[in-house]
């Protein structure tokens, strides 16, 4: 019995494995979310969180874990079928010591039926099931499509009447260059346009908020939701759609910018003019979704991407992205104002052709990282304002595991990333990309949640708010696979037991005043992530262990 029927048979997890090469499994992002949890990250960082004074000081090594739920268990018709099942699953996810689950909140389910017409009664019996399990929960705000992207087997389209809208005017969706819109998200050139039946797209995201905060207000006002991570992009992530399956594109591509709707092309007109170069247009040189950067004008060695004219289009890209994600953040923060809860934002894990000097597919999602300017510290620095999370992705993948033909390196990435995000003294919450069982992808997720180990006398050096595994299934629950599981939930928790106060977090606060954007660009000078230990002190077992159990699994 599956949970996404009569949609689609099977629940696959978000991967992409090219047939015959090992390690090149990818994160091609999904719809999981993280988690944020009320602690400091670092010794030094400033926090919104209440972090209670625990006598036992290694509970302050302590990281909370949550479980993803499955993309269907509320089905596209907006029914809960498999509610005894899963009661079942979260009794067990509770006694293994897990803090909560994460739950994807689909636009295209709750607004179906029409504007401002929101059904919440399936979700409503999901929440109360899962606060009387005894779990917290983390809400995705979902207003992007499920389905089209790797691994994806539940289809959720965005609201008919919306892709109605889109049919009269295809504009509204982020397009690439030869024309073709991509119809997971709204297009940020329309975040402050009445298009969508007289509607702006951030009006109708703050509605839907707000609703959601009316309909939830019981697991809200008892602390069951803790998390609100706003879907923010493609498969809830702040980025542009550069690497759509649905239009052919195939790991390792480039993938390709997404800003030829005709309200972002006059906005670069607009901006081109201001600064002085009216002549100057959209890259024409940037290649298609399955090249690679040598092939290409724009990303080649001393390509266009170095250009006066190159640099101006990547920091316009990319800036239109902050300012995308700091708007709608705002208009959350204005939602969940006084709540007990804390927001976060996704970013994808794109390791892949990282470490090209171009870092092209980095550079078509919108991250304008290179080796001397980091693409991730001023998203961590405007989430700062609204004392957000930031949630990344690739937690268990390990450079050798992956191609070096591809120059995909998942665990620089993620250092460069996580330390941006303590140096801006915000949370820092993650996940796995792929679903994996075995000890080394568990030891890689607790080597990334403390990298410099536990410390027996309080918080350790740098400590990840949270984790979120993705994700719940049968197959997680198989015994040999449960059994590691639960050895990984102890070890998150620094070997102490389950404990709810650690996920205990003060009401959500106003804003700060808005970062002006140069402050914010200020963040993109490199600086060098903080060190790493080269394992974790709380091992699952190496590969001694692994060889023994798979000599003698009878005796493990």
């Amino acid at each position: 019995m599956v949970f996404n029927q009569p949609e689609l048979p099977n629940e696959i997890p978000r991967k992409m494995e090219q047939k015959g090469q090992k390690g090149n499994n990818i994160r091609i992002s999904s719809k999981k979310m993280l988690v944020k949890i009320p602690q400091a990250i670092t010794t030094d960082a400033p926090t919104q969180s209440i972090t209670p004074k625990f006598q036992n000081s290694v509970l302050e090594n302590y990281v909370p874990l949550f479980v993803m739920l499955q993309l269907g268990i509320i089905t596209r018709r907006n029914e809960f079928p498999y509610e005894n099942k899963l009661e079942k699953q979260l009794k067990e996810l509770k006694a293994a010591g897990v803090d909560g689950v994460m739950v994807d909140v689909w636009w295209g389910i709750i607004e179906a039926k029409g504007p401002k017409q929101y059904d919440w009664s399936s979700y409503k019996r999901l929440f109360q099931l899962v606060q009387k399990c005894g779990l917290r929960i983390q809400a995705i705000m979902s207003f992007h499509q499920c389905g089209g992207n790797v691994g994806d087997a539940v289809y959720i389209p965005i609201p008919e009447w919306v892709l109605a809208v889109g049919e009269k005017e295809p504009d509204i969706f982020y397009t690439n260059r030869s024309g073709t819109p991509d119809k997971e998200y709204l297009s940020l050139g329309v975040d402050k346009r009445p298009l969508i039946l007289g509607r702006t797209a951030v009006e109708i995201y703050s509605d839907f908020m707000k609703s959601f905060r009316e309909n939830m207000s019981d697991q809200l006002e008892a602390g069951t939701i803790m998390d609100i991570e706003v879907g923010l992009g493609p498969c809830g992530e702040l980025r542009y759609p550069s690497y759509p399956e649905t239009q052919g594109w195939k790991f390792p591509g480039i993938g390709e910018f997404q800003c030829y709707d005709k309200y972002l092309k006059e906005d670069f007109k607009a901006a081109a003019a201001q600064a002085g170069h009216p002549e100057w247009e959209l890259p024409d040189d940037a290649g298609t979704y399955n090249d690679i950067p040598d092939k290409t004008g724009f990303f080649k060695p001393n390509g266009t991407y170095l250009t006066e004219r190159g640099k101006f289009f990547l920091t316009w890209y990319s800036n239109k992205l902050i300012e995308h994600g700091d708007q709608i953040l705002d208009e959350a923060n204005k939602v969940f104002q006084g709540c007990k809860v804390r927001l976060a934002a996704k970013v994808s894990g794109i390791h892949w052709w990282y470490k090209d000097e171009s870092h092209a597919c980095e550079l078509t999602s919108g991250y304008y990282n290179l080796n001397e300017r980091d693409g991730y510290r001023p998203l961590a620095r405007m989430l700062s304002r609204h004392y957000g999370t930031l949630n990344f992705t690739c937690l268990e993948m390990r450079n050798s595991e992956q191609s070096a033909e591809y120059k995909c390196a998942p665990q620089d990435l993620v250092q460069q990333v996580l330390s941006g995000g303590w140096r801006e003294n915000i949370d820092v919450a993650g996940e796995n990309a792929l679903s994996r069982y075995d000890r080394d992808g568990y030891n890689q997720i607790l080597l990334n949640v403390r990298p410099n180990g536990v410390n027996k006398h309080g918080p350790p050096k740098h400590k990840m708010a949270g984790v979120t595994y993705l994700r719940l299934s049968d197959e997680l629950l198989e015994p040999n696979n449960f059994k590691i599981f639960k050895t990984f939930v102890k070890k998150m928790h620094a070997d102490q037991d389950y404990n709810r106060d650690i996920t205990e977090i003060a009401p959500l606060q106003r804003s700060k005043p808005k970062i002006p954007i140069d402050e914010l660009l200020e963040a993109t000078k490199p600086l060098k992530p903080f060190p790493w230990d080269n394992e974790t002190d709380m091992q699952l077992g190496g590969d001694l262990f692994n060889f023994f159990e798979n000599l003698f699994p009878f005796l493990f």
